[in-house]
């Protein structure tokens, strides 16, 4: 693969609306191509902001489109915290949604216990996969300390290269969270990093300029094997970039 794609946009809304058209062009080459387009949904501001563009935006092939899941919190999908339950009050939710398509992580169970149902889920979305399922786009978020997904610094779900999704101990948060592990992440074909607001531009240098491990700085660790990631980035995260465009 090739590095990453850097661009930087005015503000949220153009990062959220570069970000729609983005996945919108995707979804409809893959459901072209392949006759489905497998999406993986990230949780957080950021990717709130696109979700409303994608259900006001133009059309997507929703009745070929199949949701998934980077990550969760290990509560209910009622609850406040809950990913699916932002998606789905944003996007998934839609009427024009063909809601049996979208798969949510049951993070009302125990966390070995989400992570394994979900692996199965996974399993049997991508039939016949031998090694990781490859995802047309995954969309990703990163936190002000590195974090993407649930993968955060020293937790253990950083070392895991046979399971696809795993049960993760945050210690600063002191709860597990389910999430996608790296060789999933970078089995995608395409990978889309979504950051914006100045809390994050230490840790975005970090990602594209900096040479800390990944135990330190887990967004580094996104590195698709053959696919291309992209950083779509608002001015305030660029802000450590050293750079204009």
């Amino acid at each position: 693969m090739t590095g990453p794609t850097l661009r930087v946009l005015d503000s949220l809304d153009a990062v959220a609306r570069t970000a729609a058209q983005w996945v919108h062009d995707r979804a409809w080459d893959a459901a072209n191509a392949r006759g489905r387009f497998t999406l993986a949904l990230s949780g957080g501001n950021t990717p709130r902001a696109l979700y409303r563009r994608m259900a006001d935006g133009p059309r997507l092939p929703w009745d070929r489109t199949v949701f998934c899941f980077g990550d969760e919190r290990n509560v209910p999908p009622d609850n406040p915290e809950s990913n699916s339950r932002m998606a789905k009050e944003t996007l998934t939710g839609q009427p024009f949604v063909n809601h049996s398509s979208v798969y949510r992580i049951r993070g009302e169970l125990p966390a070995e216990e989400a992570a394994a149902d979900y692996e199965q889920t996974l399993r049997k979305l991508f039939p016949g996969t031998a090694t990781f399922p490859r995802f047309d786009l995954i969309l990703l978020g990163m936190g002000p300390d590195g974090h993407t997904a649930s993968l955060f610094p020293h937790s253990a779900a950083l070392a895991d290269r046979t399971r696809w999704v795993a049960s993760n101990w945050v210690e600063k948060f002191r709860t597990h969270r389910i999430t996608m592990t790296f060789p999933v992440l970078n089995a995608a074909a395409e990978v889309l990093f979504l950051v914006a607001g100045e809390d994050k531009a230490w840790a975005l240098k970090e990602v594209l300029k900096g040479s800390a491990p990944v135990s330190e700085i887990p967004a580094r660790g996104v590195v698709p094997t053959s696919g291309k990631v992209t950083f779509l980035v608002d001015r305030a995260a660029a802000a450590g970039l050293g750079q204009s465009t």
